[in-house]
């Protein structure tokens, strides 16, 4: 029975991902972006990260590397919640409400697209910074994986709490693009949190993207392991099970959802 569910999960995974394949636009753009905007902020922020003093290896990619990630990662949040609205606006969401697929199978395949397209912009963003920055990590690779896993996790949530909130696609668009740059700005994605005025400082902590900035810092910067990450880490993760709980208590298969069609 489990090895059944597993296949009707895989099943709907592979269906989005056809559907993907064929208007890649939206994530070719969102990956490739990021390297411009590092581009572009590289030199800029060198100075602000290397003021530990003249032997200072730091090179301003510790900071463009891990904030354009956190920051472009935020416009893939709303995936999940579009591939629902696509559904309604195909005529297809009560086709596959009325199939095997129970409530839970249907929402975890129609994770594993989003997942996957998260997964795939921060190895590019890393890699990226990494062959074209010269980005050095100083804590382990595993350390900058741990991170990266739990904001996945936390932004999957977070999309699915949105898509429980949002009656309309336009609603879900305006707020995970507000979304995605307000949090990345307080959050130290966008400038580092030092140079933020005091009341946001004081305002970043109660962000999830301040605590993945402190993560990947952390590890990149600070050369931190596991150990030294615990409570990121801890953070990120109770941001995903307080945006699961409210999607949860929200969510209803049943509502009707506006599209563009």
């Amino acid at each position: 029975m489990r090895a059944e569910r597993v296949r009707r999960v895989l099943a709907l995974g592979r269906h989005d991902l056809r559907v993907l394949r064929r208007d890649p636009a939206f994530l070719v753009i969102f990956t490739l972006m990021p390297l411009a905007f590092m581009a572009f902020t590289r030199d800029a922020f060198g100075a602000a990260v290397a003021g530990a003093g003249p032997d200072s290896t730091l090179n301003g990619a510790e900071q463009v590397v891990p904030g354009a990630t956190v920051l472009f990662s935020g416009f893939l949040v709303g995936n999940l919640g579009f591939s629902v609205f696509r559904e309604h606006g195909w005529n297809t969401w009560e086709r596959l409400r009325s199939s095997n697929l129970d409530t839970v199978e249907l929402l975890a395949g129609k994770a594993i697209t989003p997942i996957l397209a998260l997964v795939l912009q921060l190895v590019v963003m890393f890699g990226g910074g990494a062959l074209l920055f010269d980005l050095h990590i100083a804590g382990p690779v595993g350390g900058v994986v741990a991170v990266a896993g739990a904001l996945i996790l936390m932004e999957v949530t977070l999309g699915f709490m949105l898509l429980s909130l949002c009656r309309s696609v336009l609603q879900l668009n305006a707020a995970t693009n507000v979304g995605a740059m307000v949090l990345g700005g307080i959050g130290g994605a966008v400038t580092p949190i030092d140079t933020l005025p005091g009341w946001a400082q004081a305002v970043a902590p109660f962000t999830p993207t301040y605590w993945a900035m402190q993560g990947f810092t952390d590890v990149v910067v600070h050369g931190e392991g596991l150990s030294g990450i615990a409570v990121p880490l801890a953070v990120l993760l109770g941001f995903a099970a307080a945006f699961l709980v409210v999607a949860a208590l929200r969510f209803r298969v049943e509502d009707a959802k506006i599209s563009w069609a």
